[in-house]
C-alpha cells in the first residue's frame, strides 16, 4: 500500500461518500472504487461497509483508518522537513510547555542559544492530556515539557524534576496563620481545581481521596493564572505547584505548605519514540537534564 492508496482511503472516510471523495481527489468515481477494492485485497480484510448510502467502517477499517492518518501525517511532515532542511538546515525547535516552567526554562534557553544562536524556537502552551498527545502526534511540537503521565508505547517520558504542590489562600483568610495546615483543613473550603484531563487534578483528587475527603469544588479552570486570580478575589482556595509561585506576581496571596501530605508532581520531557529528532533537539534535552542535575 503506497501513499496514494492511503490518501484515497482516508479521503473516502472523511468525505463520507465515493462521489464526494472522487471530487476532492480529482479522479473518477470508478477509479476510486477500484482503488479501495484493491486496498482491501492487499490487506486481506474488509475495511468498509457498502450496504448503505453512507460509508461506514468495519472494526478492522477503524484501526486501519487511524493508522493510515498517522502515516500520512508522518509523510507530510517528512516532505515539509526535507524542503525546510534543504533551504535552511535544522534550525527549528518547537516545545510544548506547562505554566510552571517559567522559573527555569529561560535559564536553559539562555544557555542553549549561546551554542545555537540562529535557531528559531517556538514555545507553545500545551496543558491537558489530549493537548499534549495531539501536539506530539500531529507534529505541532518536537517535544513537550509536561506533568501529564503517558502510559503509551509511542511516547517516551524522561523525568527531569519533582515539584511540591502548595495551598493558595487569599490574604486575610482564616487559615493563613495556621502553623500546620493539613489537607483536612481544606475540606469545607470552596475549592478551585483544574478541569478533567489534567494530571494535576488527578493528583490532587487522589490525595483528597486517600484522606477520606471530598473537596467542595466551585470552579474548574485550565490555567494556574486563572486560579490565582480567583483566589485573589476571595472566590475560593486552590492547590498549585510551588514553582509556579517563585516570582512575586501575587503579593495578595498566602502560600501554605500542607504538612500531612507529600503531594507533588513529576515533570517530564516527552517525545514520540520512533521519530527522528535532529541533533539540535537532542542537545536541548541534554542541556535540560544537565541543568537539573547541577541545580
Amino acid at each position: 500500500m503506497d501513499h496514494r492508496s492511503l490518501l484515497y482511503f482516508t479521503t473516502l472516510i472523511e468525505e463520507g461518500s465515493f462521489t464526494q471523495a472522487a471530487k476532492a481527489l480529482y479522479i473518477s468515481q470508478p477509479s476510486l472504487s477500484s482503488a479501495i477494492k484493491k486496498i482491501e485485497e492487499q490487506v486481506g480484510i474488509k475495511l468498509i461497509e457498502r450496504n448503505t448510502r453512507n460509508i461506514s467502517l468495519t472494526k478492522e477499517g477503524e484501526i486501519v483508518y487511524e493508522e493510515a492518518k498517522k502515516l500520512l501525517n508522518h509523510f507530510n511532515y517528512f516532505q515539509k522537513e526535507t524542503i525546510r532542511l534543504k533551504q535552511d538546515g535544522p534550525l527549528e525547535l518547537h516545545i510544548g510547555l506547562i505554566e510552571s516552567v517559567r522559573f527555569w526554562l529561560p535559564k536553559v534557553l539562555a544557555s542553549y542559544t549561546k551554542t545555537h544562536p540562529d535557531i528559531h524556537i517556538r514555545l507553545l502552551e500545551v496543558l491537558g492530556f489530549k493537548q499534549v498527545e495531539t501536539a506530539l502526534k500531529n507534529y505541532k511540537i518536537h517535544l513537550a515539557i509536561t506533568n501529564q503521565l503517558f502510559e503509551s508505547d509511542e511516547i517516551e517520558m524522561i523525568p527531569i524534576y519533582n515539584e511540591k504542590l502548595v495551598a493558595l489562600l487569599p490574604k486575610g483568610h482564616a487559615l493563613q496563620d495556621a502553623t500546620n495546615l493539613s489537607i483536612h483543613d481544606l475540606q469545607d473550603e470552596e475549592f478551585i481545581i483544574c478541569k478533567e484531563g489534567f494530571q494535576t487534578r488527578d493528583d490532587i483528587l487522589n490525595e483528597f481521596r486517600k484522606s477520606g475527603i471530598r473537596p467542595n469544588i466551585h470552579f474548574e479552570i485550565e490555567r494556574f493564572e486563572t486560579a490565582c486570580a480567583l483566589v485573589e478575589e476571595g472566590l475560593g482556595i486552590t492547590i498549585v505547584p510551588e514553582n509556579y509561585l517563585r516570582t512575586p506576581d501575587h503579593p495578595s496571596l498566602t502560600i501554605k505548605k500542607l504538612t500531612d501530605t507529600s503531594l507533588s508532581r513529576t515533570v517530564y520531557i516527552a517525545f514520540i519514540k520512533n521519530r527522528y529528532l535532529p541533533p539540535v533537539i537532542e542537545e536541548f534535552v541534554d542541556i535540560t537534564k544537565t541543568f537539573f542535575k547541577e541545580s
